[in-house]
């Protein structure tokens, strides 16, 4: 009697399991009736090199993982991408695949990870559909393809890690910017890189795709430059993306940034987003904003201070007094009206 091979994937790896056999490699499970259907009497007596066709197999392997694909089973999908990159270890599509679902079901804690996996496989992703799919048709359909997906993944990630961050106690959050930040950076690293690769493995031919990377790349990194000590380096990081944009696209104008921080604020109390700088960033907006001389002293006010935290925003003297003094204040405008409650900045 031939050993059982599984109608679905062409696999031999059946084991009976109760009242059935169940294929190891695809899970489709057949009656005892089934598996003696499947059994053909006799044995061969094979000598020689023998070169085994695994191309149904494969084929099979395929089917049923875009299934769970298009079915959002991510965990059936990695499964399948997985078995099909032993079986075929260049195909892009299952290079993609399993670091995609892989980065798909990643914990909170495991975003910045998960980021990067996916910010680093581009580069070799992108070289194995240049150099497997010579049709021009395949090309443009793969990269249009992972387009999709890393926008996908990135914005994902990115809304992740923002609700997380958002999600935390006021009173704690000023120690959770710093992964924040790395979460959100490593989530727009993604499309910078699919961007940064395409053109440079197709030579702009797709420029598109490019386009379409590195206009989502900017759209994440925008969000959290006020975060940032380096607020100036990593304006210039986003034109510099807006740059290469104009290179395909003259009319594409660099979005507004908001940097606006209240730069001692912030320094005194951990965080831009506290009760009491929610409540001092309310008054910048609503009152100081509302008449000249207030936005002069906003300008002013934003001249001066990001230099004089740098040199004083760790001093503890400077933490301790400034704290006193603007507890006051605070303090004063909440007994005139304005909420402590979470706040985003008017501009």
């Amino acid at each position: 009697m031939k050993a059982l091979q599984c109608e679905m994937c062409g696999s031999q790896d059946l084991v009976k399991d109760g009242g059935v056999f169940v294929c190891q490699s695809c899970g489709t499970k057949y009656s005892v009736e089934e598996a003696k259907k499947m059994m053909v009497e006799g044995t061969v007596d094979v000598k020689g090199t023998v070169k085994v066709d695994t191309s149904d197999e494969l084929k099979n392997l395929y089917e049923i993982a875009r299934r769970a694909k298009e079915t959002e089973n991510n965990e059936n999908a990695a499964k399948y991408y997985d078995m099909i990159l032993v079986k075929d270890p260049g195909s892009w599509e299952a290079n993609y695949y399993v670091v995609y679902f892989k980065s798909m079901g990643c914990k909170i804690a495991e975003i910045w990870s998960a980021a990067n996996d996916m910010a680093n496989c581009q580069a070799s992703i992108i070289k194995l559909i240049k150099e497997n799919e010579t049709d021009e048709v395949l090309q443009k359909a793969a990269l249009a393809e992972i387009s999709l997906r890393n926008i996908s993944i990135s914005s994902m990630l990115f809304n992740a890690a923002r609700s997380h961050y958002e999600g935390i106690d006021a009173s704690i959050q000023n120690k959770f910017v710093q992964e924040y930040c790395n979460n959100a950076a490593a989530s727009a690293q993604i499309m910078y890189n699919f961007g940064d690769e395409v053109e440079e493995k197709f030579e702009g031919k797709y420029s598109e795709f490019s386009i379409q990377g590195w206009k989502s790349g900017i759209s994440i990194h925008k969000e959290y430059v006020k975060y940032l000590i380096d607020k100036t380096g990593n304006i210039n990081l986003i034109n510099s993306y807006g740059d290469k944009i104009r290179k395909y696209d003259s009319t594409y104008v660099n979005p507004e940034v908001n940097t606006s921080s209240c730069y001692v604020a912030t320094a005194v109390y951990g965080s831009y987003d506290c009760p009491e700088v929610w409540t001092l960033r309310r008054f910048r907006d609503f009152t100081l904003d509302e008449t000249w001389y207030g936005r002069l002293f906003i300008k002013f006010y934003y001249a001066i201070s990001p230099v004089f935290v740098k040199y004083f925003g760790n001093v503890r003297v400077f933490k301790l007094q400034g704290r006193k003094l603007l507890d006051k204040w605070v303090v004063k405008l909440n007994s005139k009206g304005y909420k402590n409650t979470p706040y985003k900045d008017k501009y």
